[in-house]
Order: structure tokens, then C-alpha cells, then sequence
């Protein structure tokens, strides 16, 4: 954790432990503790990651705060998420192919020598794969290419077949490189018979240039060294390899502030440190308590954010600290996940909804959905002319639960407001709606975000983008420094951590992180002005 403080690597954090007095006195060690070697920390988190106690220090930390008032149940929190680069090189599907296969020969090297000895032609293996594949430079002609990347995968399978075949241990077939091999293999090559009957090897294409296809982003390899890391885009300006970090973290205006102050007076702060008052701030001046982080979310960057907010919530609900109202971007919200937070969990999600696609609605110049009136329990509609629809019709689209309501060709064809309703050159209008509690759900989000005083209310989320900023700079979470998605999780949970005690530092002497940001031009007018 101090380590995360300070943005330091494993030898920096090594070294401060062996001369930093306050690392000494912070750690409880003797000032002529000789500390240890770097290498311990990597061992350690190794450890946490094999007994799956990634979460445990972030919960310990959470029940503490939650023992003195700083954190209760209830009140508002926002979550937010941001890219995170993987720890490993960049490859194009040629560079791909040749280092797993480079990949599997080191692993089969260190475990059994002996058997690459016999089975390989080692000096010519050693030729082409001595070297990281993206240590020297690729060929720039095409076809070169192309000849490279199927020379890759005849070696890969010729290696794969050697580790298969009955003459070889069995336990070389778990190595974990000989399955991302595989997975590569299966991923990017084709093997078939030509009319000679000889096997052939190509590259898969995708399906618009012709070809056999390639796997989903979500299931395609990127590197054999992080087999968790995956592709993705955001918009057309951002990608990248690697994951993704949702942060969950209380926020508080100063009525909560305020109100919260006053039903906990008199409730003292952790232990009287520094004689601060826990809830009361420094000499009863800052009454606001921290924003304090309360949930670290780490998936791989395929993973959209809808596909988050139930876990979000889960992990919320397992500490005990599920909030009233939770503001997420549009990113997180569905008209299905805000019934279901409030039947589960009875908590508000405060967030946009995809306003509504139709053609009268994005002209603004016709009948949208809104302009008809619904009774669900007779299971009709009702059109602004007065007429009522004839049909009410439960289906299925793409797995998802819908109404079809239809009103008659003989009422819609004469009315004079035809033009307004429908565009459909033969029939009457068809009016899709979701099921009762969520059609209604979504009317009414899409009715309150448009109101100034909702608008004003959601300003309180903009918050998260300063504390990911604040994570990026003092933690450097953008960037993972160790490979797989169970170590990625583990720093994050570290790095909340460290934002936690730099907040609660500030808070106890009385220096609270600016809530606002300031431009440094508006930093420099008082010196300027004086």
C-alpha cells in the first residue's frame, strides 16, 4: 500500500524500506532492520493471488472506516471506468504467431530439456526462434509476409503434434504455453487437403474479405505472456490492449455533508489521531467527510460497462456499503438494470437513458411513443386521434421480451394525422413496447432527465473523472505492471487503497483535496493580483 503512495517500483519500495525512517516507523520494524530483497513482493503477491485474497485488503480497510462513522450505509456514490494498458508488447497477428511458438519452445526448454534435445532439430529451431519476434524488423512486402506467417504456422503445428504424439510425456500437453499455442493455432490458422491430398496451412480471413473468419475480440489472444489482455476501441480515437478499471467511490454535496454530520455527532474519528474529531474535521471546520473509494472492478477491455452494474452492486451489497442513489454514465444503465437495483437493492440509479430512436422522435415533428397512452390492464393503446389499438401481441427479439401493439389499416389509412404517426406506405402504425414495470421505468427516466433540476442533480457524477485522474497520477493506474487479469486486479485494489489513506491524511490535518478543479493560470491570479 505504501508502495501505491508513492508510485514506486519493486526495488524503490525494497530500497525504502531498508532507509526510509517513516516506511520503518510506518511498518513497525527496528531502525537497523536490514529490510528485503525486491523479489519478496512479487513472491508475495503471488501468494494473495494463489489463496484468492485479492479483495481482503481493501475490505479490512472499508470495516475500519465503517466502525468510526466515515462510511455508512446509504447515501450517494458514483462509479466511472477507464482504459488500463497491458504489460506486454504490442504484436501484430504474424509477430502473434511466431512468439507463442518462440514461447512454447522456451517453456518445453526449461521443463524438458531432454526431449526437445531428441525430438527437434534444436540448431535450426534456435535459428528462427532464438530471437523475440519483434526484436528485428518484419518484412514490408506482402507476400513475404504471408509466407512468414504460414511458415509460424506449420512450426506451431509441427510442435503441437510433437507434444501429442505417444512417444512424449503427457504432462508436456499442460504446460500453459502449449495451450495458448494451441488456442493460437485454432484462432488464426486453417489446415485442409489439396486435391493431392497434401495438408495445407493458411491464415484465417475475415468473413468480409472472403474468408473462414476470425474469433470474437472478447475470445482473441493478444500476446502468449498475457493471455487475459484483449483489444478494444472507444470512439475512433482511443485503443488499446489490455483491461479495464471500474472505481466506485462515495460522494457527498454539503447538505449530505451536513446532514450526516449532524446524526453522527459526537461519534469520535479513528482513535483521536492528532486530536481531530473523526466526523468534525479539524477543530470543527471541515465538516465534509473524504470521498472515500469503496469498490475496485478489473474485467479485460471487451467487457462493456452494462455488463458491470449488477457486479458493481454485488460487491457493494457483500462490504455493506450499498449507497441510496448511485450516478453512473450512460454507458452502465438500462431500463431493466434500474428495476432490478430497485427491487434487489433498493437503490436509485441516477443515470441517462438512451432517449428514444424513432423516426418521430428524432425529428420532433410526429407522434413518438410518448404521445400515446398505454392501459395495461385492458392491453390496449390508445393514439393522440382517440383510436385504440386492435392488437396486443407478447414476442421475443434477440432474446429480449417485447410488446407489438398495432392499430388497424382501416383507421390509420383515412386519419388526417397519418403523416405524423406513421411513414409505412401499407398498413396501420405498430407500436413496440417493453414489459409493464420497464416501459414505465423508461418513461419516466426519459421524462425526469430532461428537466433542469435532474440535470443539476446528476453534476455531482462528473467527480469520478477527477478521482481516475487523481489515480492515474499518483498511481500510475493506466498502465499494468504485471500480466493477467488476477495481478491487474490486485494492483487496482492496492492502488484504491493508496487513494484512500492520501485522502484520509489530507483529511485528518486538515488539508482537503480541492473538490473543484482550478486551472493553473486561476492558482497563480492571488500571487499575480498582489
Amino acid at each position: 500500500m505504501l508502495q501505491r503512495v508513492d508510485n514506486l517500483t519493486d526495488r524503490q519500495a525494497a530500497e525504502a524500506v531498508a532507509t526510509d525512517l517513516t516506511w520503518k516507523y510506518a511498518l513497525g520494524l527496528d531502525l537497523n532492520d536490514p529490510g528485503f530483497d525486491a523479489s519478496v513482493l512479487s513472491e508475495f503477491r503471488s501468494r494473495v493471488i494463489a489463496h484468492g485474497l485479492e479483495e481482503r485488503p481493501l475490505d479490512l480497510l472499508l470495516a475500519a472506516l465503517q466502525e468510526r462513522g466515515l462510511l455508512q450505509v446509504g447515501g450517494k456514490q458514483r462509479t466511472d471506468s477507464t482504459h488500463v494498458i497491458s504489460a506486454v508488447r504490442d504484436l501484430n497477428r504474424v509477430e502473434l504467431a511466431g512468439e507463442c511458438v518462440r514461447a512454447a519452445l522456451e517453456a518445453l526448454a526449461v521443463a524438458a530439456p531432454g526431449w526437445v534435445q531428441q525430438v527437434l532439430e534444436v540448431p535450426g529451431w534456435a535459428e528462427r526462434y532464438g530471437l523475440r519476434v519483434d526484436s528485428w524488423r518484419m518484412p514490408t512486402s506482402k507476400t513475404k509476409q504471408e509466407e512468414l506467417a504460414r511458415a509460424y504456422g506449420a512450426d506451431g503445428y509441427a510442435l503441437v503434434e510433437a507434444v501429442y504424439a505417444p512417444f512424449s510425456p503427457t504432462w508436456l500437453r499442460h504446460l500453459p504455453a502449449i495451450d495458448t499455442l494451441r488456442v493460437m493455432l485454432i484462432q488464426h490458422y486453417v489446415r485442409t487437403t489439396d486435391r493431392r491430398g497434401r495438408q495445407v496451412i493458411k491464415r484465417r480471413r475475415d468473413l468480409t474479405q472472403g474468408g473462414e473468419g476470425l474469433p470474437p475480440g472478447r475470445y482473441r489472444l493478444t500476446s502468449p505472456y498475457d493471455v487475459d489482455a484483449r483489444w478494444a476501441a472507444k470512439g475512433s480515437e482511443l485503443m488499446w490492449n489490455g483491461y479495464k478499471v471500474h472505481i466506485s467511490e462515495t460522494c457527498h454535496t454539503p447538505t449530505d455533508a451536513q446532514a450526516a454530520t449532524d446524526s453522527r455527532h459526537g461519534i469520535d474519528g479513528m482513535n483521536g489521531v492528532n486530536g481531530v474529531n473523526g466526523v468534525n474535521g479539524v477543530n470543527g471546520t471541515d465538516r465534509t467527510p473524504p470521498n472515500l473509494i469503496t469498490n475496485v472492478a478489473t474485467t479485460n477491455a471487451t467487457v462493456p460497462d452494462v455488463a458491470m452494474t449488477s457486479v458493481i452492486h454485488h460487491g457493494l451489497a457483500r462490504r455493506g456499503l450499498l449507497p441510496t442513489e448511485h450516478y453512473l454514465d450512460a454507458g452502465y444503465a438500462s431500463a431493466e438494470l434500474i428495476v432490478q437495483a430497485r427491487e434487489r437493492h433498493q437503490l436509485a440509479l441516477i443515470t441517462p437513458l438512451l432517449t428514444d430512436n424513432s423516426v418521430q422522435a428524432r425529428t420532433r415533428n410526429g407522434y413518438d411513443r410518448a404521445a400515446f397512452t398505454i392501459d395495461w390492464d385492458n392491453q390496449q393503446v390508445t393514439c393522440p386521434q382517440g383510436q385504440t389499438s386492435t392488437s396486443w401481441t407478447p414476442c421475443r427479439q434477440r432474446g429480449t421480451p417485447l410488446i407489438v401493439a398495432a392499430f388497424p389499416t382501416s383507421v390509420c389509412r383515412p386519419c388526417p394525422a397519418r403523416a405524423l404517426c406513421t411513414s409505412a406506405k401499407h398498413g396501420g402504425r405498430h407500436l413496440t413496447l417493453r414489459p409493464r414495470p420497464i416501459q414505465k421505468t423508461l418513461d419516466a427516466a426519459r421524462a425526469a432527465q430532461t428537466s433542469p433540476a435532474w440535470r443539476d442533480t446528476y453534476k455531482i457524477r462528473c467527480g469520478i473523472e477527477g478521482t481516475i485522474h487523481q489515480a492515474v497520477a499518483a498511481c500510475g493506474l493506466r498502465r499494468a505492471r504485471y500480466p493477467g487479469i488476477k495481478k491487474v486486479h490486485f494492483e487496482h485494489v492496492v492502488s484504491a487503497i493508496a487513494l484512500n489513506l492520501i485522502r484520509l491524511h489530507a483529511w485528518w490535518n486538515g488539508h482537503p483535496l480541492d473538490r473543484t478543479r482550478t486551472s493553473h493560470l486561476a492558482r497563480l491570479e492571488p500571487a499575480l493580483t498582489a
